[in-house]
């Protein structure tokens, strides 16, 4: 269990918290009234700040829900909140739908937040890689189903 501190920017929203008993996102809500037409994306403020410590990062990930159900996702999926950041968290939601707008409500679940233990990478330049079973094979190399 990982401490993080959390500013509420409005009161009288919740503060994220965990459906069930091992979720790994706490749900986020949306501190405004919204409506996304087919194809649009917005900018849904949460209502929160949050403080992480040093060697964590904070995950913005799409409810699995709201994507089956009304086509909303976020379009830089997942959001990346890192430790020194101390503004609001804010969602870029969009509506994949192609012919229904959705509205959310203040205080509706947008989004969820992971957060995660995170390493600092030594970046080693080298004139070859070393081989591996894959090597090179990209984006559909293991064939289909």
């Amino acid at each position: 269990m990982v401490a993080v501190l959390i500013q509420r920017l409005d009161a009288d929203l919740p503060l994220p918290r965990y459906a069930k008993g091992g979720d790994a996102g706490a749900d986020l809500v949306t501190r405004v009234d919204l409506t996304l037409a087919p194809g649009e994306r917005a900018l849904a403020p949460t209502g929160i700040a949050i403080a992480l410590p040093d060697g964590y990062a904070a995950f913005v990930h799409p409810r699995s829900g709201l994507a089956i159900k009304h086509g909303v996702s976020m379009v830089n999926t997942p959001g990346t909140v890192d430790a020194g950041f101390r503004g609001e968290l804010q969602i870029i939601l969009i509506n994949h739908d192609q012919h229904e707008a959705i509205t959310f409500k203040r205080g509706d679940r947008i989004a969820q937040l992971v957060i995660q233990k995170v390493e600092h990478a030594e970046f080693v330049e080298v004139s070859q890689l070393p081989g591996s079973g894959r090597g090179a094979g990209g984006f559909g190399s293991t064939g289909r189903a």
